[in-house]
């Protein structure tokens, strides 16, 4: 396993873990044995569909299999942003039901596409009217149609084909619709929509970093909210001193307020808007000293904590998932290597471990991606001033999907184990052979 790491101009830590996962080995008599890691690259999937043909054809409804794939220009939008999608259907499972040749350009398809996981709904899509010619009897070609969604929920949005409709324009208007038989079809692509953020751009600077009980520093601040009341006050560690004062900051979003500083236990100063303290609106701390002057026939002892890295380790960087049979297919799964997070930067920020898998590659072609699910598990360690939230459980996808969390606070850190149980769903008939995909952690 490579650990690589590289610093942002912010001076966060990125620490980025490749997992290369071998699996879908043949076992005994030609079972598979089964990898970790998947992704959410878009897959064509086979549905069983129920096309009527209009009544003018006077032949009963075709039941039969459609291949379908469904790509999107936006694999990991935002909330709020237009995802656009295109729902392409490679082998429809109508043909012309009539004994007369249809010439170019006279179907037009139209159809759903289903969402499913954090947000349902569907999305309804439409194509040109552009077809080669279709000889009499002859099967419909391929045709494309396209749509738009908004993504108003974050996680992991799947895409899944729905029924479509062929329409033909030539001597009479007619219409060939398609059902999905056992709704909602396999799942073709997943978009991993990320919540809208805002980077905290607040500063804040003192005039001095030191001063006897009872000297005023002045404490500058910008790129607050502007016309904005702020509070100013001196921290011990985590928990507010009695220094404290309130400003309004100006039409720019900044201030300048002269903070007195009486409290011996003062060792650094914030200031946040709102009634509370919100990593997302303040800024600081800023270290500031008392000095107390010594009684006579003494010594002043003083010891400083160092902030450290934030870092992570895993146990290992190979999983085998268990094994499914040809012909069955099913879940293939296993459990991540468990990964261990140590946060000592002891500072306000947070932190989030991503992951994002590739396709499982092997002697019978690839196995999608988003066909890997987990069930992310996170504890911390006794002790550690951060709780630990485990990320949602669902499909993993090239996109990406968050394996763990610790929120921001007045002071964040501690260490963590991470954990996930892997189920890699293989399809019934998938060709005997080893499958292999690489699924990449990131720890920001």
């Amino acid at each position: 396993m490579a650990l690589t790491r590289s610093r942002a101009a912010s001076r966060r830590r990125r620490w980025t873990a490749v997992l290369g996962v071998a699996a879908l080995a043949v076992a005994g008599g030609g079972a598979l044995a089964a990898p970790a890691g998947a992704a959410t690259a878009s897959q064509a999937v086979d549905f069983q569909t129920r096309c009527v043909p209009p009544p003018i054809a006077n032949i009963p409804p075709i039941e039969g299999t459609t291949t379908a794939q469904i790509t999107v220009d936006k694999p990991s939008p935002k909330v709020g942003e237009t995802v656009t999608v295109t729902y392409t259907v490679t082998k429809p499972a109508a043909s012309n039901p009539v004994d007369l040749a249809l010439p170019a350009d006279i179907l037009t398809p139209s159809g759903k596409v289903v969402l499913g996981g954090a947000q349902s709904g569907t999305v309804t899509v439409t194509g040109p009217k552009k077809n080669p010619p279709v000889p009499a009897k002859g099967s419909f070609p391929a045709f494309s149609m396209t749509g738009t969604f908004t993504a108003t929920e974050a996680g992991s949005i799947t895409l899944s084909p729905g029924d479509y409709n062929i329409h033909t324009s030539y001597l009479m208007e007619l219409d060939t619709p398609c059902t999905v038989l056992n709704p909602p079809a396999p799942v073709s692509e997943t978009v991993v929509a990320s919540p809208v953020t805002s980077p905290n751009t607040r500063t804040l600077q003192l005039d001095n970093a030191s001063g006897d009980p009872g000297v005023r520093v002045t404490v500058t601040g910008s790129k607050f909210t502007p016309l904005t009341e702020v509070t100013v006050v001196g921290r011990a560690g985590a928990a507010e001193t009695a220094d404290r004062m309130t400003v309004t900051t100006d039409s720019e979003g900044g201030f300048a307020a002269r903070l007195k500083v009486n409290d011996p236990a003062t060792t650094g100063i914030v200031a946040y808007e709102g009634a509370a303290w919100d990593a997302e609106k303040g800024a600081g701390p800023a270290a500031y000293k008392v000095i107390v002057p010594a009684p006579p026939n003494s010594q002043t002892i003083t010891a400083a904590v160092t902030p450290g890295e934030l870092s992570m380790t895993q146990a290992g960087d190979a999983v085998q998932l268990s094994s499914v049979d040809f012909g069955a297919g099913g879940a293939a799964t296993g459990a991540l290597q468990t990964v261990t997070v140590k946060d000592f930067r002891g500072g306000p920020a947070g932190w989030s471990l991503t992951g994002k898998v590739t396709d499982f590659t092997g002697p019978g072609g690839s196995i999608g991606a988003g066909n890997l699910s987990w069930t992310p598990a996170c504890t911390a360690k006794a002790g550690s001033p951060s709780a630990c939230a485990a990320g949602s459980a669902g499909p993993v996808g090239s996109g990406g999907a968050t394996l763990a969390s610790t929120p921001n606070g007045t002071l964040t850190g501690g260490e963590f184990t991470v954990d996930a149980g892997l189920s890699l769903d293989v399809p019934a008939f998938t060709a005997p052979g080893s499958y292999a995909g690489v699924l990449t952690l990131t720890l920001s």
